[in-house]
């Protein structure tokens, strides 16, 4: 469980680079912003960088995780692909040493990504209304073909904030969920639609920094229609604490609320499908139990870098306060909730 704790943070309204001219943290870039306003380059020598775009798609019956990565000494394009029902996983993984030829933008939304080699396609693509993912590979059961577009509704705001562990180790991140998805996913004979009937959704982690050699964090996120409204939530803890900053919001109806307290997390790790329990401890923002119904679990060793993550996919339920509107119910919002430990 983290140890609770408040802080107050600086909303940036205005573009702001992230970094100075030598490649450390610009002390202006610390705060937090409800469009992605902050310039992502990272100058300098290579070593500790660490820059992703990573999609969470979640639809009638299925989830699914796209990612395209650089952490400077590797570059990885995987996709992965779960139907709940036959439980059955379908997933594609591609190295590429020293990440080379991959290219990431600085800002989220802006531009795209591609990876396009012998057994994978990986492809975002960024306008203004939307992002267009796309994705292609073989498997046993026939060809997964994956093509969606995650809608940028008018006046959405997402979470920008810059986590400042010193002017050496600090990370920006994006976190944009609550955005309607359309489109299809095929599996050899198999198809799933994505429709505008509030449980289909896409959601962004963006990341770009330079981080410590050993991390852990959780993260949480989903997003669903609860009385005609449209809510999104976005928690997070461990990684943030002590720095002044959280990755914490409620996103209703598109407008978001900055949530400035360290969440406590309640989960036990010898049982990863029992309810979590998350929460703020000095207010009524945030009390929530989320269900499990599956554990994707991720294990890695590999020379230096060694991870172990527990994304676990369920349901929310409990109540929120938005900064306005008073305390809401929230029930069956479907999303995730996750422990990570990396080594990288």
């Amino acid at each position: 469980m983290d140890e609770p704790g408040a802080s107050t943070e600086r909303e940036l309204t205005e573009p702001v680079a992230l970094c100075t001219p030598r490649g450390r943290l610009d002390p202006d870039a610390v705060g937090w912003a409800r469009q992605p306003i902050i310039d992502c380059n990272i100058p300098g020598p290579s070593g500790r960088r660490k820059r992703w775009d990573f999609w969470n798609v979640v639809g009638p019956g299925f989830a699914m995780n796209l990612t395209y990565a650089d952490v400077d000494y590797l570059g990885m394009a995987d996709v992965w692909f779960h139907d709940f029902a036959s439980g059955e996983t379908a997933t594609c993984t591609v190295p590429v040493p020293l990440g080379r030829d991959f290219e990431l933008q600085p800002r989220a939304g802006e531009g795209g990504v591609t990876y396009h080699g012998p057994t994978l396609l990986v492809r975002f693509e960024d306008d203004a209304d939307g992002t267009r993912l796309r994705a292609a590979f073989d498997t046993p059961a026939g060809p997964l073909v994956a093509d969606v577009v995650v809608d940028r509704p008018v006046g959405h705001e997402s979470l920008t904030v810059v986590i400042p562990w010193s002017e050496r180790r600090f990370q920006c991140t994006t976190k944009d969920v609550s955005r309607p998805a359309t489109g299809s996913v095929s599996w050899g004979d198999r198809s799933y639609a994505l429709d505008d009937d509030g449980r289909s959704w896409g959601c962004l982690d963006f990341g770009r920094g330079k981080w410590p050699y050993r991390m852990r964090w959780n993260w949480g996120a989903g997003a669903g229609v609860v009385d005609g409204r449209r809510i999104g939530i976005q928690v997070g803890g461990k990684w943030t604490a002590g720095t002044g900053m959280t990755e914490n919001a409620l996103v209703v109806d598109g407008r978001l609320s900055k949530i400035s307290e360290e969440l406590v997390w309640e989960y036990d790790t010898s049982d990863w499908l029992a309810p979590w329990h998350i929460r703020t401890p000095d207010s009524d923002r945030v009390d929530l139990t989320f269900t499990p119904v599956y554990d994707k679990v991720s294990r890695l060793q590999a020379g230096v870098a060694a991870n172990a993550v527990d994304q676990c996919f369920g349901t929310w339920a409990g109540t929120i306060r938005p900064d306005e509107g008073g305390v809401l119910e929230v029930s069956d919002i479907f999303g995730w909730a996750e422990e990570a430990s990396w080594r990288w």
